[in-house]
This record gives C-alpha cells, sequence and structure tokens, in this order.
C-alpha cells in the first residue's frame, strides 16, 4: 500500500533530505501508525498530534492503501 506522510516543523528535522517534510513510502498492508514511527525512527514523545486524511488519530490506527498521515509536534509559543 501507498501512503503519503508530511512532517510538520520541528519533526522535519527526521527526514532533512525530503523537501518539506513530504514522503511517499511503499509499505505492507496493516501497518500502524505506531509502526509508522518506528519505521521512520521519530521519537514518539515528540508527536504531539497524528492527523489521518484530516482526521486527529491514535498510534494504535491501522492504515490503508492511499491515507495522508500528518505528524505534528508540540508547538510552544508565548
Amino acid at each position: 500500500m501507498v501512503i503519503e506522510v508530511r512532517l510538520y516543523a520541528t519533526l522535519r528535522r527526521y527526514k532533512p533530505s525530503m523537501p518539506h517534510g513530504v514522503l511517499t513510502l511503499d509499505l505492507p498492508e496493516s501497518v500502524t501508525i505506531a509502526e509508522l514511527v518506528e519505521q521512520l525512527e521519530i521519537d514518539p514523545a515528540e508527536v504531539h498530534m497524528v492527523m489521518v486524511n484530516g482526521t486527529s488519530s491514535d498510534f494504535s490506527r491501522v492504515l490503508a492503501d492511499g491515507d495522508r498521515v500528518g505528524f505534528f509536534p508540540a508547538v510552544g509559543g508565548g
């Protein structure tokens, strides 16, 4: 299955070679978001929010062909 992954803000440093933090991946069926995070070698503690096809999701969700996954870090400000 093919999915699109978008890394936002500080999470882009995990894949600096990818323009704008956008990756297209070919994965086996039944991969969860947690397994995807592990494969991308992203520290799960740094992922504050996950969106799949524009909907908030958690690490246990099983991905499907064509899914668009966005990983967002916590945002600070003041």
